[in-house]
């Protein structure tokens, strides 16, 4: 009786590449026969006759197949058709968790995070008061951040950190969807548009590192991503009411949706109240379109458009002595302060291929901003209505465009993303600065303006820049992300400062322009390094050391100040900052981020006092020294009934601390007197905690802050003496809760804001809106409404 041997080959149909691990049963036998790397099988000790194959493959449709085996038997082919089917996109999504902060991935979009410390705020899973901004609810998460809270309506953000002055913002490079937001990015980086937070989907922020991608500022990036257009659904209504003491109301309302190819959301906010103190009344609008249209699948442009206006009555700024006396009071009642801002963003994405991916933005900002008061160096001075007022008038006319490519590629065995990117920035802002009319009304034209004015500048600005990074997996748990980045700069001052001088009477005796124009033109270097260690999943240690730089501004150049003086001979800002940490998330359990950092800051600008030769107090704008401040941040949120294993069904409670332990030091000084000083507006001990509580539908949060003596300039000064615009700023401990309840297509909401009603002050204006101490609000209830279909 003859013995055969059946030999086959196992190919997929389509690709004609050979199926490994394909299993070959042999019908009435119980061995099983695996293909190899080339898709071979053989079955030996076959008798001649006919025979049953069945053939099974993952990703493949089974087969099943009659052979007859005999001596003239050779090899055999099989195909198996593919069930796997190629998609032209495929969109994974994840649920961003029930923590009110995480942080950024490695690479996001045509953008590299990694190793540089981050924090992600999500407004959606916060329990706070969204309506009025409230910067104290809503960045509570992130360690070590100084809050200016003088705005009870949320029209201005002021936040600073790591011994950065909070004023407008003006250290972080500021930015909605990517692109520049505030007057100048470089001339004048103070914002004085905010987005509403019920808009916002995420705000990003990003430490020091961030100046290799998005501009050398010493604070870093902070991003405000808007809601995205819902994407499984025409047409959707959102409408959030809210009413609350001292006359305020919000009204938010937004509709969003999808169309085939077209997506779109846009919405609109009116605010209004009258304030905690008197002559505080302000109106706000705010409205933004946001439309995309899906050119290919791998291509989309989008269309931003977005203005924001206010009128807002400023009630001034009080000495030491006023404010024990009584915070809310106000002896100015004849001081405004109005805002027009215009936003203009157009942006491509084409993704290339699986690895590239291109990212276009053009920009542009056409805004105003004027301020109109009675603003003596003596805030205790009486204000008489037939008094003229000083006048400051600013418009900006700025544009811009960036692009970016990024790939994935793979060297040998390790796998890389490399960014190249480019930005070129045009500005052009006109100041003028003098007199304005008497009375009380806001009337912001000046008096006789060919004669009175006592300044009238041009500032053109001219900004190009060159950036790279690349991240280096050197394993599966180390990577390394070298960068740089060259800007040239070129700042303008062209235009006249004025003086004019008055008899007794107030009769003008001389006016005299002196006219003035400054070029600064310079170029230069900057660079960093991150590295990343990832032992396992949710755990990382990173690290990065960054250099960074700050232009003098044009409200440094020149600006007339009754309480200051700034030097002619004011020098850009360089230094560097450095992180090192460990950060990390487990099961929705636990959220932290503890990490050291150090800030070395060169030629930084701040303010002393000194007498005049008229033995006035004055302050003088100027380059104090070299700073350098250390400290240690650290962040943790914990879900308590999770951590203990007896969560019940529905319900939660979280806790979240963050401490900031911060110490600072001016270490080179040529001021006498200054160093060995602490470094303004760093208190040494910033903690904000609280809870959230929930059952089903039902949420509540409370939450402290708690932050000690500051000061707010370099010569140290306790007491503000009757300016009040320098001296220390006390320890102040400030408490919140909030609730909230859903319910299908209906959402309220409730807030009390500084629970114990405490009275403090964040702030000492030098100028707008003060001078003097701007009080902080004191107890206030607010109730919102909103609705959803």
């Amino acid at each position: 009786m003859a013995q055969h041997t059946l030999r086959g080959l196992v190919r997929e149909t389509a690709t004609q590449v050979p199926v490994d691990g394909c299993s070959v049963y042999l019908k009435g036998s119980r061995t099983i026969f695996i293909t190899d790397s080339l898709g071979r099988f053989s079955i030996p000790n076959l008798k001649t006759g006919v025979y049953q194959l069945q053939f099974f493959s993952l990703n493949h449709r089974s087969l099943k197949k009659e052979i007859t085996v005999d001596s003239d038997t050779a090899t055999v082919a099989f195909s198996l058709e593919s069930t796997e089917k190629t998609l032209s996109e495929v969109t994974v999504t994840a649920q961003q968790g029930s923590f009110g902060m995480t942080r950024l991935r490695e690479v996001e979009g045509t953008a590299i995070f990694a190793a540089k410390k981050s924090e992600v705020i999500l407004p959606e899973n916060l329990v706070a008061n969204l309506a009025t901004n409230n910067a104290r609810q809503v960045y509570a998460r992130v360690a070590g951040l100084n809050i200016w809270e003088n705005d009870g309506g949320g029209l201005q953000l002021s936040i600073g950190g790591r011994g950065l002055d909070p004023n407008r913002t003006a250290n972080f490079n500021v930015r909605q969807n990517g692109y520049d937001i505030s007057a100048d990015a470089l001339g004048y980086p103070e914002s004085y548009y905010t987005p509403p937070i019920e808009a916002l989907k995420r705000i990003k922020i990003v430490r020091g590192a961030a100046s290799l991608q998005y501009g050398t500022q010493f604070g870093g990036l902070l991003n405000f991503e808007m809601r995205q257009p819902v994407a499984d659904r025409t047409f959707e209504v959102t409408s959030r009411q809210t009413v609350g003491s001292f006359g305020f109301f919000n009204s938010f309302n937004s509709v969003s949706g999808t169309a085939k190819k077209l997506s779109y959301y846009a919405f609109f906010q009116y605010k209004k109240a009258d304030g905690w103190r008197p002559h505080s009344h302000f109106d706000s609008k705010t409205i933004y379109a946001d439309v995309h249209y899906q050119l290919t699948d791998e291509a989309k442009i989008g269309l931003e458009v977005t203005h924001m206006d206010y009128l807002a009555q400023q009630p001034g700024g009080l000495s030491d002595d006023m404010f024990r006396a009584d915070p809310r009071q106000s002896n100015r009642e004849r001081n405004w302060f109005k805002v027009d801002w215009n936003l203009f963003n157009v942006h491509y994405d084409w993704k290339v291929n699986r690895r590239s991916d291109i990212n276009l933005l053009a920009f542009g900002v056409v805004a105003s901003r004027y301020s109109l008061g009675f603003r003596p160096n003596r805030v205790a001075t009486v204000d008489n209505e037939n008094f003229e007022r000083d006048l400051i008038a600013g418009d900006f006319r700025n544009w811009g465009f960036e692009g970016r490519f990024l790939n994935r590629y793979k060297l040998g065995r390790k796998d890389g993303v490399f960014l190249i990117g480019t930005r070129y920035y045009h500005g052009f802002n006109h100041s003028r600065q003098g007199v304005g009319p008497a009375g009380k009304g806001a009337d912001f034209t000046f008096v006789e303006p060919d004669q009175l004015t006592s300044s009238d500048y041009r500032f053109p600005n001219r900004n190009v820049s060159l950036f790279a990074e690349n991240v280096l997996f050197l394993s599966s748990k180390v990577s390394v992300t070298p960068g740089l980045r060259y800007e040239y700069i070129r700042t303008t001052a062209d235009g006249f400062y004025g003086n004019i001088i008055r008899d007794l009477a107030g009769n003008i005796i001389t006016i005299t322009q002196t006219p003035e124009k400054r070029v600064n033109p310079r170029g230069f270097l900057i660079a960093g390094i991150g590295l990343s260690y990832k032992p396992s999943a949710p755990v990382e240690f990173y690290g990065n050391i960054s250099q960074n730089y700050r232009s003098i501004t044009f409200s440094d150049m020149r600006i007339s100040n009754p309480s200051a003086v700034i030097d002619p001979n004011l020098q850009d800002e360089r230094g560097f900052s450095a992180d090192v940490g460990v950060r990390g998330e487990k099961n929705e359990v636990l959220n932290y981020d503890l990490s050291l950092f150090a800030l070395n800051y060169g030629n930084r600008i701040g303010e002393v006092q000194f007498y005049d030769e008229s033995d006035r107090v004055l302050r003088k704008r100027t380059n104090i020294g070299r700073a350098v401040i250390v400290g240690l941040e650290s962040y943790g949120e914990v879900e308590l009934l999770s951590l203990l294993g007896t969560k019940p069904e529905q319900w939660g409670w979280s806790v979240f601390g963050n401490l900031a332990l911060i110490h600072s030091r001016y270490v080179k000084s040529q001021i006498p007197g200054v160093q060995g000083n602490e470094v303004e507006f760093v208190p040494a001990v910033n903690l904000k905690s609280g809870m959230r509580w929930s059952y089903r539908n039902l949420k509540a949060s409370f939450q402290l802050t708690y932050l000690t003596d500051q000061f707010s300039d370099a010569t140290n000064a306790i007491d503000g003496g009757f300016s009040g615009v320098v001296g220390q700023i006390p320890a102040y401990r400030i408490m919140d809760f909030s609730l909230s309840w859903n319910y299908r297509w209906l959402k309220l909401e409730g807030s009390v804001n500084n629970l114990t009603n405490e009275y403090y002050y964040t702030r000492r204006a030098t100028g707008y809106p003060g001078p003097g101490i701007l009080p902080s609000d004191g107890r206030g209830f607010f109730l919102t409404v909103g609705v959803k279909w």
